[in-house]
């Protein structure tokens, strides 16, 4: 059976030129603004031209583009070789929500492929309306538009899939082998943060990374001081917290050194590369923390991509949503859970 993989992603600008139309089309996203399109389009162009110069300066630190597609690039590759082992006749291609390769190329290359089936795979472990719900809609969208009609299997979210946790196990392991005698750490669990608004409606983001920390800290097997944190507020809205930034200054503040894990990314970007090292790792210094140690995003590692390749097998035997769980895995107080939604539509 020939079977294609979609691996959904944020995408990053390729080029100084590419940060402003990024930037429009993620904050023109109903998604992230959720204003009638009379409204949204402008406001959401205008928040994109006035925050496009600050962006080119965080791009500008890290060479003037993003990674993100290279790196999903390594992923895509090593899932589709493990998928062969599998048995699996596979091709595995990524879609990126804001910036190239869009969704619709990933379609055309599904198309020319000619699959009998396709299975969705975001590389967000924790399901958010404001992520994986808006890439996956993107992507129908982009089939119907070109009349791709092979059956569709869909993974909803794997916070704590095995594989993946294990990767995430062996990276703290390591960087909890670097800490200097005679200095008290904590493990700073930081995710990208969401305005409140949006959790009140139901999303099951912030629940489903406290289950991605409970595992690791469960698989660790080692009894760690821990703060579940998020980092990347923009605007004026009122975001879940703690706020890494605050949680940094109180380490601070207590004397405590820090060793900080992206618990809520897998590829390396601007907001690992630029803000947790570059911005977060200043932070640290001038507000006293004695030693600042940051864990990889599992990337390419073996046990997460083995963990990968595991939810695509269980996909193309299983029903057509699963999740790590292979059924719903948040509570009910979830509304916004994706299990439940036909085809990842909800909102």
């Amino acid at each position: 059976m020939k079977v294609a993989v979609v691996l959904f992603n944020l995408g990053g600008p390729d080029g100084p030129e590419a940060v402003r139309p990024f930037l429009s089309n993620l904050f023109c996203d109903p998604a992230i603004i959720s204003l009638p399109s009379v409204l949204r389009l402008p406001l959401g162009h205008f928040i994109a031209w006035r925050r496009a110069p600050v962006a080119r300066q965080i791009y500008q630190k890290i060479g003037g583009s993003s990674p993100i597609v290279a790196e999903t690039r390594a992923q895509a590759e090593g899932l589709e070789t493990i998928l062969k082992t599998l048995g699996h006749e596979a091709k595995v291609v990524m879609a990126m929500r804001y910036w190239k390769p869009f969704a619709a190329e990933a379609v055309a290359q599904i198309k020319a492929f000619g699959p009998d089936q396709i299975v969705m795979l975001p590389l967000y472990p924790q399901y958010s309306t404001t992520t994986t719900a808006s890439s996956v809609r993107d992507f129908e969208e982009a089939a119907r538009r070109a009349r791709l009609t092979v059956p569709m299997h869909r993974v909803c979210c794997f916070p704590d899939q095995p594989g993946f946790i294990a990767a995430e196990v062996r990276l703290l392991r390591a960087a909890l082998a670097q800490r200097r005698n005679g200095l008290s750490y904590r493990v700073l669990f930081s995710a990208h943060g969401l305005p409140k608004r949006i959790v009140s409606k139901g999303d099951p983001y912030p629940e489903q990374v406290n289950k991605t920390v409970r595992a690791i800290v469960a698989g660790l097997g080692e009894d760690i001081e821990h703060v579940v944190c998020y980092q990347s507020r923009v605007g004026r809205l009122e975001w879940i917290g703690p706020a890494t930034d605050a949680e940094i200054a109180r380490a601070g503040e207590e004397g405590k050194a820090l060793v900080v894990v992206p618990v809520a990314f897998v590829s390396e970007h601007s907001e690992t590369l630029v803000e947790l090292d570059i911005e977060y790792g200043h932070l640290a210094t001038a507000s006293g923390v004695p030693d600042y140690i940051r864990v990889p995003t599992v990337g390419t590692a073996v046990e997460f991509l083995d963990g990968l390749g595991s939810l695509v097998d269980a996909a193309l035997r299983g029903a057509e949503v699963i999740s790590s769980g292979q059924g719903r895995i948040c509570p009910q107080s979830c509304a916004g859970c994706g299990y439940g939604l036909n085809r990842g539509m909800g909102t």
